[in-house]
């Protein structure tokens, strides 16, 4: 078996949950094909969700197509630097006047504006800001796109999936000058205990991914130790971010059991206490 060969499926769940944020577009076989192999360990759900203005068309066109993918729209964090930048897959500013935009920047997000009406779309997301991979000159850029998005949440009704990657501050800064929409996501959450516990009192939910159980990462699992099960959220984030013992191997949503498995044993509560816990998170979350 070799290191980039799929993982073979782990043990059912007895209680279905929801992948809440997985991105299929980027992974290997058919959609047909991945929502099979997870409904057979109990994840019945996913959450697809767009990064540009071309992935967010095909999440709400894959959400329309079948009933238990939901989709989220936006144009990710690193995203928006490059689109003010650089004009990227055609976004020409000719193009942005004839869509109705001063800039690039305005025709993609009236782009994500007009998807995020739809009814299967059921988040605005993943949006927030990256300064992991952006630098200072792409922070304005960011930040201007995020509040954008806030907006188009709260007009929709929307759940709001916030990326936040070593930005945590300016994160909960913009979410409370702006004003959070009832429903924020973090995904892929990658605060520290003392951060959960802010998100708790704001009533912000923790979607925790495969990185929780990494050797390296304790300050995801002291998060988790005192995130209230109210406000938890399992993903994937495939095809990134594959559960121990899977570290480096492709990750799809039929892996959800791995990553929730250890969750249960991190947190020391019944896997099946969480399962419906998390499942009855994620509907609530995104409306569903």
């Amino acid at each position: 078996m070799t290191k980039t060969a799929p993982p073979p499926l782990p043990e059912p769940l007895r209680v279905a949950v929801a992948d809440s944020h997985t991105h299929l577009d980027m992974q290997d076989g058919t959609v047909e094909d991945a929502l099979a192999k997870a409904a057979q360990v109990g994840v019945t759900t996913v959450v697809q969700v767009g990064c540009d203005v071309k992935g967010s068309h095909w999440a709400a066109e894959t959400a329309a197509a079948h009933a238990n993918v939901w989709a989220a729209v936006a144009l990710h964090p690193n995203e928006a630097p490059r689109i003010v930048h650089g004009d990227p897959d055609g976004w020409s500013r000719q193009g942005a006047r004839e869509a109705g935009g001063d800039t690039a920047l305005d025709a993609a997000l009236a782009e994500i504006d007009t998807l995020a009406a739809l009814p299967h779309v059921k988040a605005v997301g993943e949006t927030g800001l990256d300064y992991f991979r952006t630098g200072d000159e792409g922070r304005a850029a960011q930040e201007l796109s995020f509040r954008r998005h806030i907006d188009i949440a709260k007009r929709h009704g929307k759940a709001l999936v916030i990326h936040d990657r070593e930005a945590h501050a300016d994160v909960l800064r913009i979410l409370g000058e702006e004003g959070a929409p009832g429903r924020t996501v973090f995904h892929c959450y990658s605060g520290d205990a003392d951060m959960a516990r802010v998100c708790s009192d704001k009533g912000y939910y923790m979607s925790f991914a495969g990185n929780v159980t990494y050797k390296n990462a304790p300050q995801l699992r002291d998060a988790l130790a005192v995130a209230p099960l109210e406000l938890i959220l399992v993903e994937t984030d495939a095809p990134f971010l594959p559960p121990v013992p899977y570290r480096g191997r492709p990750n799809a949503p039929y892996l959800i059991p791995v990553t929730l498995r250890a969750m249960a044993e991190s947190k020391g509560v019944d896997l099946d206490t969480l399962a419906a816990a998390v499942a009855a998170n994620t509907a609530r979350a995104f409306a569903y």
